[in-house]
């Protein structure tokens, strides 16, 4: 019953497809928990290291786009360790406008870019306000109009040797700033 290559221990279970939610219902009313947006991460090891590392820093949700997003599949969910069943899952069809209504409800919406000036721990203690997360693909970052909706464009100060850091592991990064700057 199982595809060819299919990693499983002699057990096959069907199970329905978790559903998304809204985003207002997922981030409404505001507190003190992080929002992470991740714009055009299509790799679905980095989007389940990133729902791994939300649950563990207390992500109230991850917020995707419909079609630059890969699906809720068994990979994703191996790679989450089981942080899709824990973490609410938010699809959308323009960040741009997502960005917007977070801000609204309360949210600093902030821009990870390698080439900001800013950097994040500067930009998280500026309010008390809780803090919704936009990374981009590796490679392509965010994209313009996206990064421009935000409140803030910061970077994660690292070595000059180093170009940058993989997407879930920035996304780790900067959730457990987040989370730290909230206690």
């Amino acid at each position: 019953m199982l595809p060819p290559g299919a990693v499983h221990q002699g057990l096959a279970v069907r199970a329905f497809p978790l559903e998304p939610f809204s985003l207002e219902a997922a981030c409404a009313p505001a507190d003190k928990r992080s929002v992470l947006i991740l714009d055009g991460v299509t790799d679905p090891q980095n989007v389940g290291a990133a729902f791994r590392s939300a649950v563990a820093f207390g992500a109230r949700a991850v917020i995707l786009q419909d079609r630059k997003s890969p699906p809720m599949t068994g990979v994703l969910a191996k790679a989450s360790a089981g942080a899709i069943e824990l973490v609410p899952h938010v699809r959308v069809v323009n960040l741009g406008r997502a960005i917007e209504t977070l801000r609204a409800l309360g949210y600093l919406t902030v821009a990870l870019e390698g080439e900001a000036e800013l950097e994040l721990e500067q930009a998280l203690h500026k309010d008390g306000r809780p803090i919704a997360l936009v990374l981009g693909a590796e490679g392509k970052g965010l994209r313009p109009a996206v990064a421009e909706a935000c409140e803030a464009r910061t970077r994660i100060p690292i070595a000059p040797a180093m170009e940058s850091l993989n997407v879930s592991a920035a996304a780790a990064i900067a959730l457990y700033e987040a989370a730290r700057t909230r206690r």
